[in-house]
């Protein structure tokens, strides 16, 4: 595997791991987060950004966001699921473009 991809798994768990002891403190509101990662989707989405971008890498845009989400969605009462589970938990809600048919 790729070191580059291992750094993105760490960074990722880290923001992941972050935001729940963010959470915990009252710092932020899960849906606080929640609210920053749609948008920050929604602006990765957007027409002018992914014009002439192929599914895969709108994909390849989002999946960072899209587990941050669902690593969101674990908290504050339970475990941090691992990359791998949240990985596949990414590739197996992900939703269609408008433009894939």
């Amino acid at each position: 595997m790729n070191v580059a991809n291992l750094q993105l798994e760490g960074l990722l768990m880290a923001i992941a791991s972050i935001n729940q002891v963010l959470v915990r403190k009252g710092v932020v509101s899960v849906e606080d987060i929640d609210i920053a990662l749609r948008k920050a989707e929604a602006s990765e989405t957007n027409e002018e950004r992914s014009e002439g971008m192929s599914a895969s890498s709108r994909d390849a845009v989002n999946f960072p966001i899209r587990l941050l989400e669902l690593a969101n969605q674990c908290q504050p009462e339970t475990d941090m699921p691992s990359f791998s589970k949240l990985a596949r938990m990414v590739g197996q809600i992900k939703e269609p473009y408008n433009d894939q048919m």
